[in-house]
Parts: C-alpha cells; structure tokens; sequence
C-alpha cells in the first residue's frame, strides 16, 4: 500500500511517499480502509522526534483517522466489515490503510460526513474529557481558554458554551477573533495587545476564571495562575508554547485551586465504557446540530507535507 513516510526526524519536508505492506490486524484490532486524516501539533512532534511516542523508521504520521471497516482481527464485538469508522490510531493514517484498537475506534452517526469524522477524535475526544470528566464544569462558570482558534482550543469554546459557561478566548491576532466569536465566546482577548490576565479580572469582578484550558503552558499557564478564581481548576492540556510551566505553588494553596492534568489518550484505555459514552454524547450533540466541527482546509493526500 502507499504510505506517506517518516524515515528521518525533521519538519515535514523529510516526508516522502512509499510502499509498505498491507497491515494484518491482530486480535482486538480493525483494519481501516482511510478516506480522512486530521491534522493535529501532535503530527509535528512525532515526525520532529519530541512526542512521548516515537516509532521506528519508517513510520507514517496521521493520528486520527475516519474510513470503513475492511477486516476485524480475534474477539472484536460491535464493529463489522463495511462499517463508517473514526479512529485514533496513534499514528500511521497518512497511509491507505490502517490499523486501529477496537475500543478506540467508532461508529458515524449518519449524518456525519467523512471529511468531518476524520478530525473529530483527538480534539473533541480530550475537550469533552478535560472539560465535563476532569474540570466537571458547570453552568455559570467561567471558563478561559487558551489557544482558542487552534484545533482543542475551538472546541473548547464550542462545549464550554454549550455546557452553559461564560467563555473567555485568548488569541494571538485580531485576525482569529470573529471565528472565535462564531463558535460562542463572549469575549476574546488578543494577548499580544492587552494583558489577559487583568482584562480576565475586571470581566470577572476581580474574581478570575473557574476553569482554564490551557495547551499553550510555559508563560501562558505561570499568569493564568494569577487570574484562578478560589477553587479553580486549571487544566493541563499541552505544552505548544515548548516551554513547561513552573508554577509557584503557593499560588495552589492561596487560591485553593488545582491543577488537573488532562491526558485523554491513556483515559479512552483506562475507562473504555466512560470514555464511549462521552462519543455517544457528542456524537447526539452532532446529529442535533449542536456542534459543529470546524475543517480550515482540504488537502489531496499527496500533499500531506502541507497539510502537516
């Protein structure tokens, strides 16, 4: 089969296209015909040689995938040959085929187009985690979320409003906000130009957020610490700034606040039942028009450098 592949750590230039054999699922393993890729930062560590996964050459990047079922190895239940698929393989989609686990590969609700499915998983799968499972969000609360034009950070605005919070987005140019805004903020703050951390204060009466989503870190999550409300959760997304954060932890103890790492990789393996039931969720969400997952460009698989 074709496989766009990694034979060397680097930037996406050193992706070249190849042929590999055809993967034989093993037991409790689906093999999927691939239509879709979703592109996400994590694409970028794995190939640089920075991911906490590093396969061995060559491999091919693409961690989430949508397509049908071509073959299903031993003891897999729920899922049949022919079936419309999303997957979270890990990595290796940018290629014709791959080879996803069962409990982390699901059915498309109907009305779900493939291009759509193919960039749901990772991103809605650790938004819907962090936000209702690990910050158990309520309505009323305010919820600050950084990053908010990226790919989690989006959908973090679209739940949190849906979840009835005030939604505060940070951006890095004015040129991000309207499509922050489109999907529910109340108010979105360019850090380049104001100080979020006093303009989350005033909008919050010297208060502060309850819940904050951060995937940036570094200097981002050392300030967010300054505008936590008492018994805040500051979730712990990722590190896209490169930078981890060194938080003061007397800033934990005054504020009575925490820090709740969001790992939503290992969840989906620990709690498979929970973690379903969530897909189940917002799968409903999806078919009742209540979501609507943002695609900011198409690209032809022979141009998955670009895309990456």
């Amino acid at each position: 089969m074709r496989a766009m592949l990694c034979r060397e750590f680097g930037d996406p230039s050193v992706l070249t296209m190849g042929e590999v054999d055809d993967p034989v699922p093993g037991p409790g393993q689906v093999k999927v015909e691939v239509h879709s890729v979703g592109m996400n930062f994590p694409d970028l560590l794995l190939i640089a040689g920075k991911y906490q996964t590093k396969p061995s050459f060559p491999f091919s990047p693409g961690i989430e995938c949508a397509g049908i079922v071509v073959d299903l190895g031993e003891g897999v239940e729920g899922l049949a040959v022919g079936d419309r698929v999303m997957c979270d393989a890990g990595y290796g989609c940018c290629s014709e085929y791959v080879l996803g686990v069962a409990h982390r590969t699901y059915k498309l609700p109907d009305a779900m187009p493939v291009d759509v499915a193919g960039g749901f998983p990772i991103t809605y799968g650790t938004t819907y985690h962090a936000l209702v499972d690990r910050a158990q969000i309520q309505p009323g609360d305010v919820l600050l979320v950084h990053g908010a034009a990226g790919g989690v950070g989006l959908n973090a605005v679209e739940i949190g409003r849906l979840l009835g919070a005030m939604v505060i987005g940070t951006v890095g140019s004015d040129e991000k906000i309207d499509i922050v805004k489109q999907y529910g903020a109340d108010h979105v703050i360019n850090y380049n130009k104001e100080n979020f951390r006093d303009v989350v204060k005033d909008l919050t009466d010297g208060k502060g957020a309850d819940v904050i989503y951060d995937p940036v870190g570094g200097d981002v999550c050392d300030l967010s610490m300054r505008c936590i409300n008492w018994n805040g959760r500051l979730l712990v997304i990722g590190f896209a700034s490169g930078r981890i954060a060194e938080v003061k932890t007397n800033l934990v103890l005054l504020k009575g606040c925490q820090m709740v790492g969001v790992y939503w990789g290992d969840f989906a393996n620990r709690d498979v039942p929970r973690n379903r039931a969530n897909f189940a969720t917002m799968f409903d969400w999806y078919e009742q028009g209540k979501i609507n997952p943002h695609i900011s460009a198409h690209y032809p698989f022979e141009k998955t450098n670009e895309a990456i």
